[in-house]
């Protein structure tokens, strides 16, 4: 299976211990591809046609990013935009991303004790997915059940290097 790892961080390699681990855990891993986006894109003007290329040649797409404010970082959402067009991801002759699969790997400061119906935020993180689900859904994707590190503010190495692990052997099932 070819996985492509689409990693949304604004300060990948200068400010992300969590996301950057996840990044060369993930580029590590056999037919895998990571691509950061920010790097490619620091103008956030984004080759539409490179990134189709890129998401045919896979079986598998990773959407990695930290939660920014509950949601996802603005590139992500530009990537979105201009890659999913119609005719070519939904609509009218838009299946070229039918049957493939898609799964959000996030990182999340808070802890995960804050993001249930009781807790702090009183929403789940699961429930703050779910438009990436229904656009996967909308595109003909499967969405498999996302990846989530929570309480990255504190995490230890040695929680992190666990993280990182179950991360490498998802991208492998």
């Amino acid at each position: 299976m070819n996985t492509l790892v689409l990693v949304f961080h604004p300060h990948l390699h200068d400010g992300s211990r969590i996301n950057r681990t996840l990044a060369a855990t993930a580029a590590a891993v056999p037919g895998v591809t990571v691509r950061d986006e920010y790097a490619l894109y620091p103008d956030f003007r984004i080759d539409a046609e490179a990134e189709q290329q890129a998401l045919l040649a896979a079986d598998r797409v990773v959407w990695q990013f930290p939660f920014y404010w509950y949601s996802s970082p603005a590139l992500l959402k530009q990537w979105e935009d201009v890659v999913l067009q119609h005719g070519w991801a939904y609509g009218t002759g838009g299946d070229k991303l039918h049957g493939k699969e898609l799964m959000a790997a996030v990182s999340v400061g808070g802890s995960i004790d804050k993001y249930r119906h009781d807790g702090a935020f009183g929403v789940t993180g699961p429930e703050l997915l779910k438009p990436l689900e229904t656009t996967a859904k909308h595109i003909g994707m499967t969405w498999l059940k996302p990846f989530a590190i929570h309480g990255t503010m504190t995490i230890s190495d040695e929680e992190l290097s666990e993280a990182a692990r179950r991360y490498a052997e998802l991208l492998t099932v």
